[in-house]
């Protein structure tokens, strides 16, 4: 399949944003920008690419503060990625939250744009966010009913057996590291229908070595002082880690081909 898109408009939160996954430089990466990388290495050319996301964001600011600058950008190729931090909250409402996305699903097919929506992650190994999991799994399949009745692109990583793997994760378990981030980025090009980099680009890591219970005891002590008491304190002061922040690559820049 040709790559027909050359203006790629990226919104979401942190996922989106690619905190855990740096460059050289301390700069955050992630799937998006990998994505617009592996487009302009596909079409062969230059690809216009911006990047709004905001880390901490709720699906509502999301929608608020992104979609209207994304829109004023005029793309062919929009990325939409948000509900993951309302969906940790207990009285989340995933038929809510499903049909604010359609809202905006619509308004960027209704312009031009092709859509590429991205599922929520299967917790079902996480020790706290697995109590999440009955929630992402509606919030899920009403976005599958979203992108069919609007024609847009899934990026399925619910269904992926390599992030079950602690290694494709940063040490908080919220947020993908680099190895992480490049397997969705290859995820979101079979999403738009486009071939993956290698066929097994979603096959497990070998196994890693078994803790024992000492070391898992003390893995989770680590994790559960110092990622999950400040997220608890940061819900408790109804703070976020992205307030005071701006988007990230507001702006078109261009991706070269070969980088």
């Amino acid at each position: 399949m040709a790559v027909p898109w050359r203006r790629y408009v990226a919104i979401g939160d942190s996922l989106t944003e690619g905190i855990a996954d740096f460059d050289a430089s301390g700069e955050a990466v992630g799937w998006a920008d990998r994505l617009a990388q592996l487009l302009a290495n596909r079409a062969g050319e230059p690809v216009q690419y911006a990047n709004l996301a905001i880390r901490g964001r709720l699906l509502k600011p999301i929608l608020d503060e992104q979609v209207a600058p994304a829109l004023a950008l005029q793309p062919d190729l929009v990325s939409l990625w948000g509900g993951g931090n309302d969906v940790l909250r207990p009285d989340a409402d995933p038929d809510a939250l499903a049909a604010a996305i359609e809202e905006a699903v619509a308004g960027f097919r209704a312009a031009g744009a092709d859509v590429l929506v991205g599922l929520g992650f299967d917790p079902k190994d996480s020790p706290v966010v697995s109590l999440t999991r009955k929630r992402v799994a509606i919030y899920n399949m009403n976005l599958v009913s979203v992108c069919t009745r609007h024609g847009a692109h899934v990026v399925n990583t619910w269904g992926m057996r390599s992030l079950h793997d602690w290694r494709m994760w940063h040490e908080d378990r919220l947020h993908l590291n680099s190895l992480g981030h490049a397997r969705v980025a290859q995820a979101a090009l079979v999403g738009l229908g486009l071939e993956p980099d290698t066929p097994d680009w979603d096959e497990p890591l070998p196994p890693a070595p078994a803790m024992n219970p000492r070391e898992r005891r003390d893995w989770n002590i680590v994790w559960a002082r110092e990622h999950l008491a400040p997220w608890v304190g940061r819900r408790i002061r109804r703070t976020s880690s992205g307030d005071g922040r701006s988007a990230k690559q507001p702006t078109f820049r261009e991706v070269m081909p070969g980088h």
